[in-house]
């Protein structure tokens, strides 16, 4: 199956409708069936790296697959009791914000609502993510992130719509800090990485210091490939429990419809690719974590079309056109 997927990801490539495409990692059943690293230009964030020559350690920006990574880490401080529940109100645990809490429409406001994007507040990110007209680097740029957030002009009820919102997982991030006392990249490492072999990665932070809940991490492949086969395996590792399964479920249920067709749970997207469901980790550029437990697969794909209105169209096509017809 390896030789034949490489072929199929080869003709692909000698096409030319891939172009960007850095490095793919599928693994099936514990085993890997297709590695692939290529040579491009690459940017960290808005730094640019210059043209990289990829290979098995290299590591990569994953962008907003980063704040699938940060649901998995809630639910591990969930499960510790040191984060609160889905259905706890969000500003009891902003105390430093007394004049947001008193009023009425933010009062409602709960921690399922940050979980599912659904804040009910006025938040856009369709511009270039170097601009700070974006909301994500306007929150990045404001001298409190969480104010900033916190009390963005309310549109409608919360849990209303999705709406796409670094902000909600930055508050997440904030929770998970609070709760367990250390830094989400102190707390990923001894709680997930480490646990799943993943010693090489760096979680960037902003000005202010505080590692981006939403977009920071960076990442190998193939250690992006290992996260979804822990969620395939609903939380443990070589017998080892390091999600609690029944957040793992919680997390893939279903709950809004985005803007452009798939279905959002928490900080996850759940879509149906080839006829298949496929429980999705999405970054800007052309970052994706695919999870199909049907197939018992994962593939992480990495690429560099940074704020391309197609970005999406590489990775879509190295899982329908090479992936899945060779999976029987």
């Amino acid at each position: 199956m390896t030789t034949q997927l490489r072929d199929r990801l080869d003709g692909i490539l000698q096409a030319g409708p891939a172009d960007g495409l850095h490095a793919v990692a599928a693994v099936r059943r514990g085993h890997t069936v297709l590695e692939c690293y290529r040579t491009g230009e690459d940017f960290t964030w808005n730094d640019s790296l210059g043209v990289v020559e990829f290979g098995p350690e290299t590591l990569h920006d994953i962008r907003s697959v980063t704040k699938s990574v940060t649901g998995l880490l809630y639910g591990i401080a969930l499960g510790e009791g040191l984060v609160p529940p889905p259905t706890e109100p969000l500003l009891r645990r902003f105390p430093q914000y007394p004049d947001l809490a008193v009023d009425p429409q933010r009062a409602r406001l709960t921690v399922e609502h940050a979980l599912t994007m659904s804040l009910g507040v006025e938040w856009c990110e369709n511009l270039p993510y170097n601009s700070p007209a974006n909301a994500e680097i306007a929150m990045e740029l404001a001298p409190d992130r969480y104010r900033y957030i916190l009390e963005r002009p309310i549109l409608e009820p919360p849990g209303t719509r999705w709406t796409y919102c670094g902000g909600a997982t930055a508050l997440l991030g904030r929770l998970i800090a609070d709760g367990t006392g250390r830094s989400l990249p102190e707390y990923g490492q001894a709680m997930l990485f480490a646990p799943l072999g993943i010693g090489n990665f760096e979680w960037m932070t902003g000005a202010d210091g505080v590692a981006s809940a939403a977009s920071g991490l960076r990442l190998a492949p193939r250690d992006l490939a290992r996260l979804g086969e822990l969620v395939l395996a609903e939380g443990t590792w070589d017998g080892q429990r390091i999600i609690p399964a029944d957040w793992i479920r919680t997390m893939l249920r279903p709950r809004l419809q985005t803007s452009w067709g798939a279905q959002y749970g928490y900080q996850w997207y759940i879509e149906s690719i080839g006829g298949r469901r496929v429980v999705t980790g999405a970054g800007n550029g052309g970052q994706r974590l695919f999870v199909l437990p049907d197939l018992e697969l994962t593939v992480a794909v990495t690429a560099g079309n940074y704020d391309d209105p197609d970005q999406w169209r590489t990775p879509i096509m190295v899982l329908e056109r090479v992936i899945l017809p060779a999976m029987a």
